[in-house]
């Protein structure tokens, strides 16, 4: 899975999918979103089991079919913290997610699929 999005494009749709998420539950997973690219569209989904939010965004550049979770605040926390104008790159290869804007790497681990 691979796609590059403008931060503008995807802040707004982030935090709102991310806003029934708790980072205290007793299932880990409920704290992430789950990212699919697919058809030139980039689908967010975040659930607490009882409220599921869903964004779809069009993905104008290129990218790879492919679908894995992100830890919501993370991932909200590093794409707010970048300039406007800024172009997110986010790459899963094999189990690493690498999330990148220009020239910096700001976040890399391991996940499953």
């Amino acid at each position: 899975m691979k796609f590059t999005i403008k931060r503008e494009h995807l802040l707004k749709p982030l935090q709102q999918v991310s806003g029934p998420l708790s980072a205290r539950t007793t299932l880990p997973i409920l704290a992430n979103i789950l990212l699919q690219v697919s058809d030139n569209t980039l689908t967010l989904t975040g659930t607490d089991l009882e409220i599921e939010m869903v964004a779809t965004i069009a993905l104008s550049q290129s990218h790879e079919i492919g679908a894995t979770t992100v830890p919501a605040r993370k991932f909200f926390d590093i794409c707010r913290g970048l300039p406007e104008d800024a172009e997110i790159t986010v790459t899963l290869e094999t189990e690493r997610l690498s999330i990148r804007s220009g020239h910096s790497r700001f976040f890399s681990f391991h996940t499953t699929r």
